[in-house]
Parts: structure tokens; sequence; C-alpha cells
């Protein structure tokens, strides 16, 4: 029962501190850089961009106007957090990328969801520039759920298999 605790501990524990940390950056971006206003940090590297994505991951599906696509957005963003707890729930201990990876996963939706549901869009702000050609910008709950998904990948190729795994 100890290690059921110590699971769920660590979801709220790094899962709040994230969901804090991506809230209190997109406020500070709102409130000292103006909407499409970008701060150069390192030149021909890194910027500071505010800038508000409609759509998903990297800009997709930002160009679609439709009248329910916050509410659609939010939806699906609700109904994978939902998997994504139940995959963590599932998970057996022993599995630790898969579990820090889908507990950063759970922090970058609901980040995302905070966004969608109080502006309608995710605030982005973390733009890289390479050889002249900007990356798309993103946050720190993008961050999040890429490194759980490369997290979990890293499972998926070099985790040892655990057929007699207790699931917690």
């Amino acid at each position: 029962m100890r290690g059921l605790n110590n699971k769920y501990f660590l979801l709220f524990i790094i899962s709040g501190t994230m969901i804090v940390l991506d809230q209190y950056t997109k406020f500070m971006v709102t409130l000292h850089i103006p909407l499409n206003y970008s701060i150069q940090v390192i030149e021909n590297l890194f910027n500071l961009t505010h800038i508000r994505n409609s759509g998903v991951a990297f800009g997709l599906f930002a160009d679609q106007q439709y009248e329910y696509k916050a509410l659609m957005f939010i939806a699906i963003s609700t109904i994978a957090i939902m998997a994504i707890l139940v995959i963590f729930h599932q998970n057996p201990k022993s599995k630790k990328l898969v579990q820090n990876g889908l507990i950063l996963i759970f922090s970058g939706a609901i980040g995302n969801l905070i966004d969608r549901t109080l502006h309608g869009e995710v605030i982005d702000f973390v733009d890289f520039v390479v050889n002249g050609h900007h990356f798309p910008a993103f946050n720190i709950a993008d961050s999040c759920i890429t490194i759980g998904v490369f997290l979990m990948v890293l499972d998926l190729f070099f985790g040892k298999a655990d057929s007699d795994s207790e699931i917690v």
C-alpha cells in the first residue's frame, strides 16, 4: 500500500509544481510582453515571443476557423487527461520511465487545458531560431508533454520487459 501512496504523491507533487510553473511563466509573459512581440534573449538563437495558439501542438490546426474549435480541444484534452490517469493507475510501479512520462504528459495537458478554458487558446512564448528559421513557439506545458513522450519511447525501446510486474 505504501508504493501506491508514493506513486500518487509523486503525481501530485510533480504535476502541481509543473502546472504552477507553466501558469506562472504564461502569466509573466502576458503581463510583460505585448501580444506578438519578441524580446531577444540570445541573438540568432532564443527569443521570448508572446503568441497565442488556437490550434494544437506546434500550431497545428491554428488556421482552421470554426465556432466550436476551442470547445472541441477542451473536450479532447479532458478525455486524454482521463485516459492518462487510467494508464498511470495501471502502470506497474517498476516502470519508472513510463510513470514519470505520464506525470509530465498529465502536467502539460492540464497546463494547456487551463489556457484553453480561460482564454480559448494556449499562450506560447519559447521561440528558438536555428539558421534563421523559427521553430514553432511553445511553452512549459508543451515541453512537459514532449519530454514525457520521450521518456515513454525510451522505455519502449530500452526498458526491460516486466511480464510479472505488479500493477499498482
